[in-house]
């Protein structure tokens, strides 16, 4: 009979925060094993020391490495990925011999914790039991006995390793947050919480609950002085708040705050995928506005910085966003709407053009700003399919009935058109591209050349040139572009598909 195998959470740091049942687990243990850093005596250990019988066996796994380089092969990954199968190597020959073991975790075993790493190991092959601990966040919210978050509000928990502009994004998006692992990322994490908006009611918490507990505005730290044991703390309460402390929404009245009138909207278009496929101008544009206005994953495109608030939304409430922004531009207050490609190529444009014609927003003037369209960036990677006459069709039937799009279809192809077709298939379009490949079977050749790119400048490209005969639908998705050839769209020696400029008189 085997042994069981406990991951005990100990808390942050105090051993009063210890829990009943993990005292009473450590206090029955025949082995107790902990973690320890580089030339450190193990915190863990600190924490349970009076609570480890004396006839218990002591394992203390201590990292080869914890920041910094590390001469093995597989780098800091490998020398870790070894060290903890040693370790579990280590705590198996105690629970085959049948003898319990409680694994130490400061904190809660689950939450950025080694303990996860020897419950993959060591779970699937003996008992296992996991005892809860209070998190470090929980003791540093208390410390700084600030209201993290309430109501509705959302809580993010970040690592303080994310890249820079990546943690002020995240950061400008959530309500209260809360961020981990600081030590040398704390400069990093500052700047990315002046870029957000949200350095002012930022809390710096060190070795909560211990101590040597240290608490101050994260505007007064010493970056010299931050150790790994530390987080801030980013109350919600601080995200939309005016002067009086009344709390306000991120579209709060705005209208009564007026001061010269409305301001242009911007509709700006941010190309296909990479950034530097998103124009200067339109760079400068984005530089200068107070709020971005798009779908989630276009807004997430557009760097944080101090003073842009963001407005993210789902993808099928287009005229509900354009009134957002129009509401804020007839504020005065100066707004971007942003779209993937460009914003008049099935973008926001319209949809913006669509809700202005409220006579409300009469005095709003609206500009856009061109972008590369994914059409363009499919056909430079295939060579020069849309250099002759062309035409671009949506299959999305969400705003247009299928029969209007089956007619057109046909017209294109008598018409002997380059086709480009945007949104080809959703989870819930699966049968259009089937239907749209017949309908143009019927007009061209089962040769004609087709162009399917997906995710064209993103690091998951791919490019397939293929026919419309041998066209697969089944692996056509909302990430795909197609480009069907005219009856002279042909391929060079090299592969590259292109359209002659000239047509010959039928």
């Amino acid at each position: 009979m085997t042994g069981r195998f406990y991951g005990v959470g100990l808390g942050p740091g105090d051993p009063e925060l210890v829990t009943l049942k993990a005292a009473r687990l450590i206090g029955a243990a025949d082995v107790v094993a902990f973690h320890a850093g580089v030339g450190k005596q193990s915190n863990a250990r600190r924490i349970a020391a009076s609570l480890i019988p004396a006839t218990a066996v002591e394992e203390e796994l201590r990292y080869p490495v914890t920041t910094g380089p590390t001469a093995h092969p597989g780098g800091y990954a490998g020398a870790m990925a070894e060290f903890y199968a040693e370790s579990a190597t280590r705590l198996a020959v105690h629970l085959e011999a049948g003898r319990d073991v409680v694994l130490l975790a400061e904190g809660d075993p689950l939450f950025y914790g080694s303990f996860m790493y020897m419950h993959d190991l060591l779970a699937p092959r003996f008992p296992t039991e996991i005892v809860p601990g209070v998190p470090a966040f929980a003791a540093a919210t208390a410390a700084a006995a600030t209201p993290l978050v309430r109501q509705t509000d959302v809580l993010t928990i970040l690592p303080g390793t994310l890249p820079e502009p990546e943690l002020a994004r995240r950061l400008a998006d959530t309500d209260g947050a809360i961020i981990m692992k600081l030590g040398r990322t704390f400069p990093a994490v500052r700047s990315a919480l002046a870029q957000a908006g949200r350095l002012e009611h930022a809390v710096y918490v060190e070795r909560a609950s211990m101590e040597t507990e240290r608490r101050l505005p994260v505007a007064d730290v010493d970056p010299a002085t931050v150790p790994y044991f530390s987080l801030v703390v980013v109350p919600g309460d601080s995200r939309h708040e005016e002067p009086t402390g009344r709390r306000v929404s991120p579209a709060a009245d705005a209208a009564s705050d007026v001061v010269g009138g409305p301001a242009e909207l911007l509709v700006v278009g941010l190309g296909p995928g990479p950034d530097a496929w998103v124009t200067p101008e339109v760079t400068a544009a984005l530089a200068e506005v107070d709020h971005v206005v798009g779908y989630a994953p276009y807004v997430n495109r557009v760097p944080q910085r101090a003073g842009l608030t963001r407005h993210a939304s789902g993808n099928t409430v287009e005229v509900d966003r354009a009134r957002l922004a129009l509401d804020l531009a007839l504020a005065g207050e100066r707004v971007a709407v942003v779209s993937g490609g460009d914003a008049g190529v099935f973008g926001m444009a319209s949809a913006v053009f669509e809700a202005a014609e409220d006579p409300a927003y009469a005095a709003v003037p609206v500009r856009v700003l061109p972008g590369v369209s994914a059409v363009q960036a499919v056909a430079a990677r295939a060579g020069a399919p849309i250099g002759a006459d062309f035409a671009v069709m949506s299959l999305s039937d969400r705003l247009k009935p299928w029969p209007v799009i089956e007619r057109r279809l046909r017209h294109v192809a008598e018409a002997d058109l380059v086709l480009a077709i945007y949104n080809p298939a959703s989870r819930s379009r699966t049968e259009q591209v089937v239907r749209a490949q017949k309908v143009l079977l019927e007009h061209r050749s089962p040769d004609t050349v087709v162009v399917v790119g997906r995710d064209v400048g993103r690091a998951e490209e791919s490019l397939v040139v293929t026919t419309l005969g041998a066209l697969d639908a089944d692996t056509i998705d909302m990430k795909c572009l197609l480009i069907v050839g005219a009856t002279g769209t042909r391929r060079t020696p090299s592969g590259a598909v292109w359209s002659p400029r000239s047509v010959p008189e039928e």
